[in-house]
């Protein structure tokens, strides 16, 4: 029994020591998945519980099941968002870290996780579609100013035909607006990023720089001229404002805007210390708030750049005309806005709307009650009936109408063209049309004022016959106000962009009168 109890022991011990303790240095062996491109159904459920209508929508069409299946179509949708960058958009925003991550170990991905995966790649592009068709923002939740309506667009159907049908390129490239200054600003956004890297110091502003002037300031100026390359490249700077400073200096402030005259005041300085970044980032800017824009802005329209102080008449891609224009003030924005022209009056009368009448008339009348001869305006009571200036009474001015009759002195001078809009305004003629010679031209109470209306107005009633310039002339000496609908449909784009690039490569920059810029780009970071 001894003998037989030692055999069984020793047997028991030389198993132990045969048995293998499992290294955990090792790597564990990886499960392959072999799916051949084929579609996993998944629970209706794992959708529906993240409460995405849109998402739920998109897998309903394709019965729950994955679609990006093949390699190759989850590699082109990962490229197309890490070039989201080049549309001033975030590559983060869509991902595309982590789907690099689980894309170099999808085919050890369990069924699960593709499910998971599938849905992350989903969500990632339908967000981008949205983004470059309507923009990452929405205006109505930044501005009260801003009226535009959202770009139309079937995300789902659009993804679907990318996955299954036409290239996801070609999908993503229909949504993206269309306009020529939306295509050039994605150059520029390249043009920028080709630049060196700028380590210019600012430049401090103490007095004007005229021409032969020697200043300390010049050798950064000249330094600031070249990184833009409104001059060339010199070995050697000297302080003096030379000729070759002076005709790039001239270039330069034309590219901004301001006056071409190569005096160095403060306006140029400003101009000339924004940084490569500060321009980048203004270029983004504008191009979020070009996706917002209407992707068709008809085939007749007029256009006005509220920063710009430009209108322009556009038939069938051509421009007709263009014209210089007054816009709001800061404190009284002009809108941005779509409509369609209705029609125009000639010798409007003017009401006082309420933010003039409490601002500017109040004060000005109260102070001397001749204000109203001298403006041409008529008290009207709450009957109807007229008022004098002697008893007018400031404290109850709110009960009150103000009219100012027709006639070259009137604040809308001779011609109004009316277009439906939330916010009461319209282009006009002006009584102040020495404000066109202006540099700075946002000036007005909210309307857009246009110089030499009239040419404007016989273009856009399109009748040789019944509207000549001479007819017109005729009515307007009679004083008498008429209105004529028109019977061309012409668009209406009130819009705001500071930064383009012309089809030379020259970057166009202009002064942000309404401080926009800086907030935007901000909030599409965040």
């Amino acid at each position: 029994m001894r003998k037989y109890f030692f055999l069984i022991s020793l047997s028991l011990l030389l198993g132990c020591k045969n048995d293998k303790i499992p290294d955990k240095s090792s790597e564990e062996k990886v499960q392959k998945f072999d799916r051949d491109g084929k579609s996993i159904v998944f629970d209706s459920v794992t959708v529906t519980k993240k409460k995405d209508a849109v998402l739920t929508t998109f897998y309903r069409m394709h019965e729950f099941g994955t679609v990006w299946n093949k390699p190759e179509i989850r590699k082109k949708l990962t490229q197309l968002l890490i070039d989201s960058e080049e549309e001033g958009l975030n590559p983060e925003d869509y991902n595309v870290g982590k789907i690099q991550k689980l894309e170099q170990k999808a085919n050890s991905l369990s069924d699960k996780e593709m499910v998971n995966y599938d849905i992350l790649l989903t969500v990632s592009a339908q967000k981008y579609l949205w983004h470059l068709g309507n923009g990452k923002l929405n205006p109505k939740n930044l501005y009260r100013d801003w009226d535009l309506k959202p770009n139309k667009i079937d995300v789902n159907l659009l993804l679907s035909s990318g996955i299954h049908g036409d290239s996801l390129a070609k999908v993503m490239e229909s949504v993206k607006p269309s306009h020529p200054i939306y295509k050039y600003l994605r150059l520029a956004l390249q043009k920028i990023d080709s630049l060196p890297k700028d380590t210019i110091k600012t430049i401090a502003f103490k007095d004007k720089i005229y021409r032969n002037d020697t200043s300390n300031s010049i050798i950064t100026i000249k330094k600031r001229l070249m990184f833009w390359k409104d001059m060339p490249q010199q070995d050697s700077l000297t302080k003096i404002y030379d000729k070759a400073t002076f005709t790039a200096m001239k270039k330069f402030q034309l590219r901004h805007g301001l006056a071409s005259d190569g005096v160095i005041g403060k306006g140029t300085i400003d101009a000339l210390n924004f940084t490569r970044i500060k321009r980048r980032q203004q270029v983004v800017a504008n191009l979020e708030r070009w996706r917002w824009y209407p992707r068709n802005f008809g085939s007749h329209y007029i256009i006005v750049n509220i920063p710009g102080y430009y209108l322009r008449i556009i038939k069938d891609k051509d421009t007709i005309e263009r014209k210089r224009v007054v816009v709001g003030k800061s404190e009284r924005k002009t809108p941005i806005l779509s409509s369609t022209f209705s029609n125009i009056v000639f010798n409007p009368t003017w009401t006082v709307p309420p933010t003039i009448l409490k601002e500017d008339l109040l004060p000005a009348a109260t102070a001397s009650r001749a204000y109203f001869a001298a403006k041409e305006i008529t008290i009207y009571n709450y009957k109807g009936d007229t008022v004098k200036p002697e008893n007018w009474k400031p404290e109850k001015y709110k009960g009150y109408r103000y009219v100012q009759t027709p006639g070259y002195l009137n604040s809308l001078g001779v011609v109004k063209f009316n277009f439906p809009n939330h916010y009461s305004v319209y282009l006009h003629d002006t009584n102040h049309r020495n404000y066109f010679g202006k540099n700075y031209r946002s000036l007005s109470s909210g309307c857009v004022r246009v110089e030499d209306p009239l040419p404007m107005a016989q273009y856009m009633l399109d009748d040789s016959i019944h509207w000549s310039r001479e007819k017109i002339d005729e009515l307007i000496a009679t004083k008498k106000t008429t209105s004529i609908n028109l019977k061309q449909k012409i668009r209406l784009h009130q819009l705001y962009w500071t930064a383009w690039m012309e089809k030379n490569g020259d970057l166009e920059f202009r002064d942000d009168i309404y401080n926009l810029d800086e907030d935007l780009y901000k909030k599409l970071r965040d």
